[in-house]
């Protein structure tokens, strides 16, 4: 959960930016935490005091409502009452992390990443997405091999990491979607 939290606070003055460099400030007087920050937390704190997705969402929400949340979000959280709004972009990727540090077997992983993303993000690539990223924290946990947690990415949901950093960085263009 530090790694994410410090990752969204350095690269938060970059966000929604196409930056490809690796020259950057690690923080600048623009760094600041997201609502990924927030959500990641809310997540962990669902988890370990056994409280709802939806109602500790809101109640985040509430708390710092000016975290860089997306504009249905917004909308919903501000009803009190989180739906499901299909929604298929990365927020569900991004605040998943605390699911593969808290259980202790894939499926248990799978189903409760599912859990976390489907208050929002219940489009398949949202779902998808969201467990990608916590069976990984998972797999690393466990003490596997980037090769094998990369095999393991590819072939449960299909993503495409043939592609070395340095073309990515190249041809990098932001895209919102998980």
């Amino acid at each position: 959960m530090l790694g994410a939290i410090i990752g969204d606070i350095i690269g938060s003055p970059c966000e929604h930016h196409n930056h490809r460099s690796t020259d950057f400030a690690l923080f600048s007087e623009r760094s600041r935490f997201t609502d990924d920050t927030v959500l990641t937390v809310a997540v962990a704190d669902v988890i370990l005091q056994e409280k709802d997705y939806a109602e500790t969402f809101v109640e985040y929400f509430s708390r710092y409502p000016h975290a860089g949340y997306g504009k249905t979000f917004i909308k919903e959280a501000r009803t009190g009452k989180l739906e499901p709004y299909n929604s298929w972009g990365n927020g569900s990727a991004m605040r998943v992390c605390p699911v593969g540090f808290a259980f202790e077997t894939t499926e248990a992983v799978l189903a409760e990443a599912k859990r976390t993303a489907e208050v929002t993000h219940n489009h398949p690539e949202g779902i998808k997405g969201a467990q990608a990223i916590a069976l990984a924290v998972f797999m690393a946990r466990q003490g596997a091999p980037k090769a094998f947690i990369k095999g393991q990415i590819v072939e449960r949901f299909g993503y495409d990491l043939s592609q070395p950093l340095e073309t990515i960085r190249k041809n990098y263009r932001f895209d919102v979607s998980c």
